[in-house]
């Protein structure tokens, strides 16, 4: 039997049009650069998703804030301009005070602690996110917080006046309860912030003080310990949703492995990264009694303000660490 030509291709188009029907692009803003190990560890991520999916689902991973600002990236995903991003979850602070849980300094200062915290926490977060129409699919921490300063920093006198930068409502806090001025500057920006006078010192990790260069414009790091903010990769419900169950379950799957992945990363490359900014000029230095004793003050009181703010689900959070 001749096949009608016209027919013929009809149904090559339809065959081809199927194929692109079933799959599926995700663009993936995320706030760091190539080199953080977070970045990474999404790239990796998003390669399993396209392999154990035969390349029916693609993320496009856009890093260093490239496609969509860092404060921006949760409402994209929430409004489906994207359906996938990364963000430290504690930038969402301010629309609600239990996005902070992670940002109390000392209340989970490693982290086997920061592990309890997050097990205890997440379902709150969980339930916030997930009623704007956001799931949850994995976390990973930053190392512990420490202070980056142009001068020894032996008290939090040192500090008084002095131009802060911050990443979120609670460093800002932070920043004031030692009588420094908080500026809210994002990664990226950090060496011209520094450069140029806008900031003089700073809380992050090893991680971003290794991805921004921080020996070019810094001297002294103290390696006070004081938390480990967490980033988590949301996914957009009804994108999510629309993934046939087999990719749902191999999409959570991996992410799982991301997880795990991810803490492992942090965790090991802690210790590499402090090593490395003292081999470039960097003083490295533990806290003093005098300053440990005055940070740990301040912890107090911002973990009861945190509780006040909250209410209930942080006291209920509080009473199982």
């Amino acid at each position: 039997m001749k096949l009608n030509p016209s027919l013929f291709a009809a149904l090559i188009a339809g065959v081809a049009f199927g194929t692109a029907q079933a799959q599926t692009k995700w663009d993936m803003p995320t706030p760091y650069g190539d080199s953080n190990f977070h970045t990474k560890n999404v790239k990796q991520f998003a390669d399993d998703i396209k392999a154990a999916s035969g390349g029916k689902l693609e993320i496009v991973v856009h890093s260093n804030a490239s496609l969509i600002k860092h404060p921006e990236i949760k409402r994209a995903v929430q409004t489906g301009q994207v359906s996938i991003g990364e963000i430290l979850i504690s930038v969402l602070g301010n629309e609600n005070p239990i996005f902070a849980f992670d940002s109390n300094p000392f209340l989970a200062p490693n982290y086997s602690a920061a592990k309890k915290l997050l097990r205890v926490a997440r379902p709150y977060v969980e339930k916030r996110l997930d009623a704007q129409g956001i799931k949850v699919l994995y976390a990973v921490p930053w190392p512990p917080q420490g202070i980056y300063t142009k001068k020894p920093f032996n008290s939090t006198a040192d500090l008084k006046g002095v131009k802060f930068r911050t990443y979120n409502p609670a460093t800002s806090e932070f920043a004031k309860l030692m009588g420094a001025i908080p500026t809210t500057v994002q990664v990226p920006e950090i060496p011209q912030a520094f450069l140029t006078g806008l900031v003089e010192a700073m809380i992050t990790s090893g991680a971003t003080g290794v991805d921004t260069q921080a020996w070019d414009y810094l001297k002294f790091y103290t390696d006070t310990e004081a938390f480990l903010p967490f980033n988590m990769v949301i996914v957009n419900k009804a994108a999510f949703a629309k993934l046939d169950p087999a990719l749902q379950k191999q999409v959570v799957s991996i992410a799982t492995k991301a997880e795990e992945r991810g803490w492992a990363a942090s965790a090991e490359n802690n210790e590499g990264y402090k090593k490395t900014m003292a081999s470039k000029g960097i003083t490295v230095q533990k806290p003093n009694a005098k300053l440990e004793a005055e940070l740990n003050a301040i912890g107090k009181v911002m973990a009861q303000e945190w509780m006040k703010k909250t209410g209930p689900d942080a006291q209920a959070i509080l009473n199982e660490l």
